[in-house]
């Protein structure tokens, strides 16, 4: 019984202070604590200093004010439009021509920056006014943002895949690779998902192919913002660097495009320092204190014990993952993706191994649905964003997202139960 109780009672104390509104890393070091103090004195008060330096004391993390930075950089440079127009050029005698450029820019975006917020809110702000001129309604412009904007975690760089990576001890380089074909897979299945649904509801009709010599020129004209991720990626697969060096890199690489187009000026900077840090400060807490929670729920031996619970009532790999699955879409709806990250990472593993997939397998479907909780009410932070930005209402936006989200789900099954799709990578 006091085993029973130093373990739900920790849990609820959690659960209460989320649904009061405390920010979530207090949650879970106030969590932390009452796991420590009820535990019997089976842990110490001394692994929650230890830890919450060392969580952060890693050259991996490095990366993720770099990459948040170099985001902001781009579109403060200016090339975000050009890419955009770039990726309009080779689709735009589709009929859905610019909604999915919309997406392919998202995607394209996503390979600079490495989050999703910086990734609909830049692409949102270029796009929305010529969605609805094309014909979009303002309510399913926004989704469309929202949705291409969640592949900003999705496909590599991605700060989620180092954080992934830095909690259950896999290196982020690897995890890169693995997850550049479902994250282009999600993408692809946004732009069908586009398709069907500009055929149902008009939207756009289909515009003149403007030649391959227009290709060029935009392509041209879009050079340097297309060397950022070619620079990023080529150098990450192909081992020149390490993914922190590689965003020390597309940091230099960025601020001398902006010198380039003299597009950027020192008085810039303060303001592009304070948007990176201040993002960054949101992210830091939750990766410290997100990790003491993970090691006092691994101390008290809580993931093995989930694992013996699942694993006794079921051993179908089919079942299990999908209630893996099942957990991580409605965590994702109601905790932002980097807590859930450090929380769920570690807790399901075991259960995982177990059922015979691949750490780096699980990894991919872990951050694959905790993405669909960007466009998931009630956390749903592009819905917000995309919601600021076009003054549509969340609910609004959220259910233009239905489609996409389904979309999602539907894929992140396909990666969850035939690995070899994407696996052969690594």
């Amino acid at each position: 019984m006091a085993a029973l109780t130093a373990t739900i009672a920790p849990l609820l104390i959690f659960a209460v202070l989320l649904v009061l509104g405390v920010p979530v890393f207090a949650a879970m070091g106030l969590g932390s604590i009452a796991f420590i103090v009820l535990g019997g004195g089976s842990l110490q008060m001394t692994l929650f200093a230890d830890t919450l330096f060392s969580s952060l004391n890693s050259f991996a993390l490095i990366a993720v004010p770099l990459f948040i930075f170099t985001g902001d950089a781009i579109f403060e440079v200016g090339v975000a439009e050009e890419l955009l127009d770039f990726v309009e050029s080779m689709v735009s005698s589709l009929r859905t021509g610019f909604g999915s450029a919309t997406l392919l820019g998202c995607g394209l975006f996503a390979t600079i920056s490495g989050s999703n917020a910086s990734d609909a809110a830049a692409i949102g702000r270029i796009t929305l006014g010529r969605l609805g001129e094309t014909g979009y309604s303002r309510s399913y412009s926004a989704a469309l943002v929202a949705s291409g904007g969640s592949t900003g975690v999705l496909i590599p760089p991605s700060i989620s895949y180092i954080i992934a990576g830095v909690t259950l001890g896999i290196s982020a380089s690897t995890l890169f690779l693995a997850a550049f074909i479902p994250g282009t897979m999600i993408l692809l299945g946004m732009i069908v998902v586009n398709i069907f649904v500009n055929r149902s509801k008009g939207y756009e009709s289909g515009g003149q192919f403007q030649g391959f010599r227009a290709i060029a020129r935009a392509g041209w004209e879009a050079k340097f913002g297309l060397m950022v991720p070619v620079i990023i990626l080529g150098g990450i697969y192909s081992g020149v660097f390490t993914p922190t060096e590689a965003a020390a890199v597309a940091v230099g690489v960025t601020l001398l495009i902006g010198l380039l187009y003299n597009s950027i000026s020192l008085g810039a900077f303060p303001e592009m320092f304070e948007r990176s840090a201040l993002l960054n400060g949101i992210i830091s807490p939750n990766i410290a204190v997100g990790i003491v929670f993970s090691q006092v729920l691994v101390g008290l031996g809580i993931p093995a014990q989930v694992a013996d619970a699942v694993g006794g009532a079921s051993q179908s790999f089919y079942l299990i993952t999908l209630l893996m699955i099942a957990v991580f879409i409605i965590a994702g709806a109601i905790v932002e993706i980097t807590p859930n990250i450090i929380i769920l990472g570690p807790l399901f593993l075991p259960l995982a191994t177990e059922v015979g997939m691949d750490p780096i397998h699980y990894v991919v479907v872990l951050v694959s649905a905790l993405g669909v909780g960007f466009i998931t009410p009630p956390v749903g932070l592009n819905l917000y964003v995309l919601s600021g930005i076009s003054g549509e209402s969340v609910l609004d936006v959220a259910r233009s997202a239905v489609p996409f989200m389904v979309s999602m789900l539907v894929i992140v099954v396909v990666l969850a139960w035939f690995p070899g799709l994407f696996m052969w990578l690594v």
